[in-house]
């Protein structure tokens, strides 16, 4: 049978964030539970810090890009009652750890689009650090370099959802505003809901399509978050070689 590069490094390229974490993990819990315990503490630590960091940079991405931001919720755990103190748009709680809930893209596609993209900066220095701390076996820099590398994949009904519905509802089928009111948003779940409520009418095309094009998004973000974190020195997470496995193996 004839060989299909394209389709091995498409292959290669969606296997690519699965190598680095399960890799990653392999090379980090070499001590067993003490190792998964220090991954468990990086990632909860991180988690902590990643909330308000994610949802203010969705904040300056819009107002760089020109729009307007008027309430930005942070619940208090992740510390949205200290930021409603120095940042006049930040309102404690709210229905999600975080949500940008009141902006204005004075109707341009383009500065919605930045809004929600503004966090995903983050995973170029997300996926070097983890590359680095697996290739160091270091678990507890790993587990905090999870929520940033993998923030693509952690967005999926989320932020990589409105982003495939605002490339959706550009298309004549679903470009008219009812439609658009139908699928534009930041909860995959919820449009959904509200997409039932519409009966046998309900654009269902234009919701599958946009949360394909969400996660084809992600992949593309890691891999070329990927391609720059090997350029800086981070190469995608190798196995363990047969020495560093059999010092690991109990005696």
């Amino acid at each position: 049978m004839p060989r299909m590069p394209f389709l091995s490094k498409a292959a290669d390229a969606f296997l690519l964030p699965a190598r680095d974490l399960l890799r990653g993990l392999d090379r980090c819990l070499g001590s067993g539970c003490r190792g998964l315990g220090r991954v468990a503490l990086g990632l909860l630590a991180a988690w902590w810090l990643y909330v308000p960091v994610h949802e203010i940079l969705h904040a300056g991405a819009c107002l760089a890009a020109g729009g307007k931001v008027t309430r930005l919720e942070i619940a208090p755990l992740y510390g949205g009652g200290l930021l409603a103190r120095i940042v006049p748009f930040v309102v404690p709680g709210g229905r999600y750890a975080g949500r940008l809930s009141g902006f204005d893209t004075r109707g341009s596609d383009l500065i919605y689009l930045a809004t929600d993209l503004g966090p995903f900066l983050l995973t170029v220095p997300g996926v070097w650090a983890l590359r680095r701390a697996a290739r160091a076996c270091r678990p507890f820099l790993f587990g905090a370099a999870l929520p940033f590398a993998l923030a693509p994949f952690l967005s999926l009904t989320g932020d990589a959802y409105e982003i495939g519905s605002l490339l959706v509802t550009r298309l004549p089928p679903w470009s008219a505003a009812p439609v658009k009111g139908l699928l534009r948003g930041d909860d995959l779940f919820r449009q959904a809901s509200a997409l039932a409520a519409q009966g046998a009418a309900a654009p269902w095309a234009g919701l599958i399509l946009a949360a394909a094009l969400g996660a084809l998004w992600a992949f593309l973000t890691y891999g070329l978050a990927g391609g720059l974190a090997t350029l800086c020195g981070a190469e995608p997470v190798a196995g363990a070689s047969p020495a560093e496995a059999d010092e690991r193996t109990p005696r």
